[in-house]
């Protein structure tokens, strides 16, 4: 009960939509200013442990929910339930890879089969200041429609040691899908709608394409605003600019972007080799002229580290939490 009445003490309500690392950081931002916090999340993660688990138990994968979970964690008070949320095994038959929170989540799927009162359960248990909700409660995977008339499925076929080396022209789940109608109050509910950072086709197309998404945004009354990544993906959107990121977005929401958060600060020297090893370069911001944007360093310094347990490619390179708190505060 207290958590109720703490979120209803403040009448802003602001949703975030994408996956679970690119909202990492911007779920953390929110947690220090004077918002409901509701992130919506994708449903169509099909890789390391998520896709293992999603593969043997058919529940909606939660991988991306649990991040987000971590991320509304208080970074002082709370740091342990943030630590087992993320913990990876790194040892152990059967374990190895795995993700304790990924297990935890699952536990809570299979005791109330929906994972919509899972999240609500694990968000009361660890006393969490928002809420975390998939974007669809149907399973779905993610097919990915080429420019040359192909097209495969599964979102796990964007890491880039897998995918061909084509442009994408749209992607779409399947089988079909609706919208979770939790999702849909929420967003109706909403003053802020939040798009991003986050993997182009992988995080946010897979949640704005789920049918009743656009409609909703369509007809939202308030702002949505839309951060940018730092990094184009040789496997999503290659040699896309700023204004080809926002375009993308703007025809499948239906409606213009109220404010678009671009990072101006130039990548650390050491990482950007990296990134350049795998065809991966900063996105260029060839809308500076454009009112609604909003230039600032966006960079968090520290590189992401890995453990040798993560089958998964991860980016070094994240939002730094209390710079975008500081950007976010004036709109919010």
């Amino acid at each position: 009960m207290q958590k109720r009445e703490r979120k209803s003490s403040f009448p802003h309500q602001t949703v975030t939509m994408g996956g679970g690392t690119g909202t990492y950081p911007v779920l953390k931002a929110l947690r220090q200013l004077p918002t409901q916090i509701t992130a919506l999340v994708v449903a169509s993660d099909s890789g390391g442990s998520t896709g293992r688990i999603r593969d043997e138990f058919g529940f909606v994968p939660v991988g991306d929910l649990r991040q987000s979970l971590a991320a509304l964690t208080h970074d002082q008070s709370q740091t342990w339930i943030s630590k087992l949320l993320l913990y990876r095994f790194e040892k152990g038959k059967g374990l190895k890879g795995h993700n304790l929170g990924n297990l935890i989540l699952t536990a809570l799927q299979d005791m109330t089969q929906t994972t919509t009162q899972a999240l609500e359960i694990a968000s009361a248990i660890f006393r969490l200041p928002g809420k975390v909700i998939p974007i669809t409660e149907d399973r779905v995977k993610l097919k990915i429609h080429y420019r040359d008339g192909t097209w495969a499925i599964g979102e796990h076929l964007l890491d880039e040691a897998q995918v061909p080396k084509k442009a994408i022209d749209r992607v779409s789940l399947v089988p079909k899908a609706k919208i979770n109608p939790v999702a849909k109050q929420t967003i109706d509910q909403a003053q802020t709608i939040i798009i991003g950072p986050g993997d182009y086709y992988a995080s946010l197309m897979a949640v704005l394409v789920t049918p009743g998404v656009k409609l909703a945004l369509k007809k939202f009354p308030g702002q949505i605003i839309y951060i940018v990544n730092l990094m184009t993906r040789q496997s999503q959107t290659h040699g896309m600019s700023v204004a080809d990121h926002v375009r993308g977005i703007e025809k499948i929401i239906g409606r213009p972007l109220t404010k678009i958060i671009v990072n101006q600060t130039p990548v650390p020297p050491a990482i950007l080799k990296q990134y350049q090893k795998a065809g991966d370069l900063p996105v260029v911001d060839d809308l500076k002229f454009d009112p609604r944007v909003i230039e600032a360093d966006l960079i968090n310094q520290t590189p992401y580290q890995t453990t040798s347990a993560d089958q998964l490619t991860r980016s070094l390179l994240r939002h730094d939490a209390d710079k975008l708190k500081q950007i976010l505060a004036p709109l919010i």
